[in-house]
């Protein structure tokens, strides 16, 4: 319900948090694609770089990468072993106890950057105690309402909790009723603020062929020129241009429009709301088949009345 319980946390790790330089990425959709291009970009200019994305797909540790390679078993275990009774004192939720852990990680193997995605929402989310160089986010649809707030615009003001004082933000894609609410904010906090769907004309191919990601890709285009425009890291266009070409291999993103088979044809997409689905079904469109099967996985917080007619 706040950050009380990851301040105690990060207060009893001496503050890892602090240690190194991030970048954090938030909204409705598109967090994790954001994420994973921005870390190869920066891993294809030379960078050591952590990573911090939820959920995974099959393994824990998926969520914890540096270059693309996953935390050890071993150090997940030290890490509980080490503070299970402070946790259990403190009674951390597992996603606190799991931002914890990553901090702790990229302080101790000293990484240059880490790109720090948003668990939910954004204001009362436990990652947002850092102070990014750049704060970052994708878009907002109708998604964990019951915590969020019913309308865009509540949705809105949640994500742009992590606006901080005097830090640029940029936002990927922006709707009448999102806007104010990220002008506001970002006013309050004498942040600077870019809308990468105004300023990104041309827009560079990736390895990521959702349809989706024509935003994303615009989103970390404008991201990667602002960063560059504060000197505290050099990446080519270059750099940039390899970096969207080789985004599962540099970090092992998986489900984003990923064929596993052609035989029958087989594609797997996390998309889970409204607004995801939208998108990945339109993109069913442009496919050929006599027959289709559709396998529609979601958790009790998601309002079926909104997917199932789609």
């Amino acid at each position: 319900k706040d950050l009380t319980n990851t301040l105690l946390l990060v207060d009893h790790l001496n503050h890892p948090e602090r240690n190194f330089k991030t970048i954090h990425v938030g909204g409705t959709n598109g967090k994790g694609s954001t994420s994973s291009m921005i870390a190869s970009v920066f891993m294809e200019a030379g960078y050591k770089v952590g990573l911090y994305t939820s959920p995974h797909l099959k393994d824990f540790r998926e969520r914890i990468t540096i270059n693309g390679k996953m935390i050890s078993k071993n150090y997940v275990h030290e890490f509980v072993t080490n503070h299970k009774s402070f946790f259990e004192n403190t009674e951390l939720s597992f996603f606190e106890m799991t931002v914890g852990l990553a901090f702790e990680y990229f302080s101790d193997k000293k990484v240059d950057i880490a790109i720090i995605e948003v668990g939910m929402g954004g204001r009362l989310d436990s990652t947002n105690i850092i102070t990014p160089l750049l704060s970052v986010i994708t878009n907002i649809g109708k998604d964990h309402t019951q915590f969020l707030g019913d309308t865009l615009e509540k949705i809105a003001f949640e994500k742009a909790g992590i606006i901080k004082p005097n830090v640029p933000v940029v936002i990927g894609e922006y709707t009448p009723e999102t806007q104010p609410v990220f002008l506001a904010k970002a006013e309050e906090n004498k942040a600077p603020i870019f809308f990468a769907s105004d300023l990104i004309s041309e827009v560079f191919p990736s390895d990521l062929i959702g349809d989706y990601q024509f935003h994303n890709k615009k989103t970390v285009q404008q991201t990667i020129a602002v960063l560059n425009s504060q000197n505290e890291f050099k990446v080519t266009d270059e750099n940039l241009k390899t970096g969207l070409l080789k985004v599962t291999t540099n970090t092992g993103l998986q489900g984003r429009w990923q064929q596993l088979l052609k035989n029958p044809k087989v594609i797997c997409d996390t998309a889970h709301n409204a607004h995801g689905l939208t998108i990945v079904l339109n993109q069913i469109q442009k496919e050929e088949f006599e027959e289709l099967h559709i396998v529609l996985g979601v958790v009790n917080d998601k309002n079926l009345n909104e997917i199932l007619p789609l």
